[in-house]
């Protein structure tokens, strides 16, 4: 990745084939994300493992070991069962909302459903954002990344609209290239939001007791 938020002195410049690398590292792992979020109930755990890996990739220069992110999945299932149900129950209810008002079937028309897709937007920049913090602290504690996700968007709207910017540009992707290349777009995805984000440790008051065991 061309940009990175903390960039590794490598003493010598990059060349194709430390692109081409890293290029075929983030789709392997979009790909392993998709698989690890097949059952639905463990997209959270897949979402923050996969952010957690590309945290490292971007501080260190090197992914973590396999033991590693195994491990950190296995620990992220349960706690992120609940998120993952709210991120489904969420998606739904806006995709059903926007199908409604795009179709005619409630009032509003193009006045509403503009309002109604900018809500989305926003909301899924900021799903980003949480995505990103989650990372940052391992691939768990959604709570205190979410608490923090949401301050950050209200004292950086800029960044915020970034984030948001890349979330609608790869929703658009999804839409235009081919279904096999979806899994490949999601490595790319996280690397983005991970690129635009310039991220802060969360304050050890908002973990709270039960957070920083």
């Amino acid at each position: 990745m061309a940009s990175r938020a903390e960039p590794i002195d490598t003493g010598g410049r990059r060349d194709w084939r430390d692109v081409a690398r890293d290029a075929a590292d983030l789709a392997l792992l979009g790909i392993l994300l998709t698989l690890a979020a097949v059952p639905l109930l463990t997209a959270a755990a897949a979402a923050g493992t996969a952010s957690a890996a590309v945290h490292d990739w971007t501080r260190t220069g090197s992914w973590p070991s396999a033991r590693t992110t195994v491990r950190r999945f296995g620990r992220a299932v349960l706690p992120g069962v609940p998120v993952s149900l709210f991120a489904l129950a969420g998606a739904t209810l806006l995709a059903a909302d926007l199908a409604a008002l795009a179709t005619g079937r409630v009032p509003g028309g193009p006045a509403a459903l503009l309002v109604t897709a900018l809500i989305a937007a926003g909301l899924a920049g900021y799903a980003g954002l949480v995505v990103v913090e989650v990372g940052g602290n391992g691939g768990g504690r959604w709570r205190a990344s979410a608490r923090f996700a949401a301050r950050a968007c209200l004292d950086s709207p800029t960044r915020w609209a970034a984030l948001t910017g890349v979330v609608a540009l790869a929703g658009l992707l999804t839409v235009l290239v081919t279904p096999v290349a979806v899994p490949i777009l999601a490595g790319y995805t996280v690397a983005a939001l991970h690129a635009v984000t310039v991220r802060r440790p969360v304050p050890a008051a908002v973990l709270g007791r039960r957070e920083l065991r």
